[in-house]
């Protein structure tokens, strides 16, 4: 990148002049070598923990140490395009830092900032937190392009959330171009309604309401890091028993986001009887995908305003059920867990909830009614499960890869009763194996009582029941050890 330097311009305008290079970094944190910024070091070997205020607020090209014999200024020579808006915020609240750097060949390089407010100094005009807040959200951000990363137009580690007004203008401008485009133009209008007294009360608040639940969503790009296939088979292999028809197709989309380090255009639809693992699946695709999850129950959902909010012209307007899960993500990128696809479109008479998933599932953005924006979508992944995938309509099946999951087979049955819901109950209750024993006659009365069921419900509910008995005559009887035979499992469970 070009570096400028205006050294031969007149007195009036060097007082403008841009030092610094801005530089493209996807670095989510801050080293020696991929600092934040980089200052002049040739006036004097700066302390590795620093104090002053970034200073020249229309360039923001300067930082005044602080130091025991008076104040000196350095230029910045470098800086990470995510920070140049942050930088230039602090510079004109003269808020007062502390940096954290090192000596490099290029400069002393920065790589943490930090506020303190002694003396009777002003603290950031946001809540406490707010600077570092801010700074982790940047590096959690993509940096803005090369077109746009110089322009001035961005004007206008913390459980925290932003809520209040100024700290809501503070974060749009600190975050500048890091946000995407629609969504940070979207933010200025609505922080110009939640302003307006020109508007009603109500208006104000439920703009204040969204530019909340929007600003506080990392808005991620689609680019995702590879994922190792042994692990994701080490965690299906730890959540599932056997289907390897199952784990196989679930590598094959891991090894395709490798390759393109996006998500596939089809989300998975998981089709077979109840109990059979569906959601077990779904859970540990994010497990493997390390993104949040959230579920959507379509049995439960008979009306598109639940997914899609209400509007604001009425007073208890309300964001919908997919706004809702971006919110308690805190992110963009998350898997939805579409549970019993069969059953979306049973509408009441207002609209379709499969409609409304459609446009989810496209990857095109989404749009709630209360939010009125379009959320981006490139970063949702959707895992689907059915009983029957007969009454699932045309256009929402060609969203999906589907997968057919069979029953299991008695000897199946008693492999996962056996190494993993009877243990799974010991471990919970704190019983040892051999507190509770179960002979072979035992487990094949347990898999013919339940012959008849699909799925291992039933098994788990059965290894629940007979894991309590055992703690009930190991802690009223006194006995050291229950060993069940095929007699005392008929008396207990039928």
């Amino acid at each position: 990148m070009p570096v400028f330097d205006f050294t031969n311009m007149p007195k009036k305008q060097e007082e403008n002049r841009c030092t610094y290079e801005i530089v493209y970094s996807g670095e989510d944190h801050a080293t020696p070598e991929k600092p934040i910024l980089i200052l002049d070091h040739q006036l004097r070997r700066w302390k590795h923990h620093s104090c002053g205020i970034f200073t020249n607020p229309n360039k923001q090209t300067t930082f005044e140490f602080e130091e025991e014999d008076g104040t000196l200024s350095a230029d910045i020579l470098q800086i990470d395009a995510r920070f140049v808006s942050l930088i230039k915020w602090l510079g004109e609240h003269h808020i007062h830092v502390r940096l954290s750097g090192t000596h490099t060949d290029k400069g002393y390089a920065v790589y943490k900032i930090c506020e303190i407010a002694f003396g009777g100094r002003t603290k950031l005009s946001a809540e406490d937190g707010f600077l570092q807040f801010m700074i982790e959200r940047l590096f959690a951000s993509d940096a803005p392009s090369e077109e746009t990363g110089n322009e001035e137009e961005s004007e206008a580690g913390d459980e925290m959330k932003l809520t209040s007004l100024q700290s809501i203008t503070d974060f749009m401008t600190c975050a500048g171009r890091t946000l995407p485009d629609n969504i940070r133009l979207w933010a200025r209008r609505n922080l110009a309604v939640a302003r307006s007294r020109e508007v009603s009360p109500e208006e104000r608040r439920h703009a204040q309401r969204a530019l909340s639940i929007m600003m506080n969503i990392q808005w991620k790009s689609n680019y995702f890091e590879s994922i190792d296939p042994e692990e994701a088979r080490r965690i299906l292999d730890e959540e599932l028993y056997g289907m390897e028809r199952v784990k196989q197709r679930i590598i094959e989309t891991i090894i395709q986001i490798n390759r393109t380090h996006t998500l596939p255009a089809y989300g998975l639809l998981l089709v077979g009887p109840a109990g059979t693992g569906k959601s077990q699946i779904a859970y540990a695709v994010a497990r493997i995908l390390k993104l949040p999850w959230t579920t959507l129950d379509m049995s439960s959902i008979n009306d598109p305003e639940q997914l899609t909010g209400s509007s604001r012209i009425y007073a208890n307007a309300k964001p919908g059920i997919i706004m809702d899960a971006f919110s308690m993500a805190g992110e963009s990128n998350l898997v939805f867990i579409i549970n019993e696809l069969d059953k979306a479109n049973a509408g009441n008479g207002t609209g379709n909830p499969a409609d409304v998933l459609l446009t989810l599932l496209d990857n095109l953005g989404f749009t709630d009614n209360y939010i009125e924006c379009m959320i981006p979508t490139v970063g949702v992944y959707p895992i689907a499960t059915a009983n029957d995938k007969e009454k699932i309509s045309s256009p929402l099946m060609s969203r999906f890869a589907v997968i057919d999951i069979p029953d299991y087979t008695p000897e199946e049955k008693k492999e996962i009763f056996s190494r993993f819901s009877l243990p799974k109950v010991l471990k919970k209750i704190g019983l040892h194996e051999g507190e509770c024993i179960l002979t072979d006659d035992a487990l094949d009365m347990i898999i013919d009582i339940y012959k008849e069921t699909t799925g291992v419900r039933d098994l788990e509910q059965a290894a629940e029941h007979l894991v309590a008995n055992a703690l009930y005559q190991i802690e009223v009887d006194h006995v050291k050890q229950v060993v069940f035979d095929a007699q005392m499992v008929r008396e207990l469970l039928l």
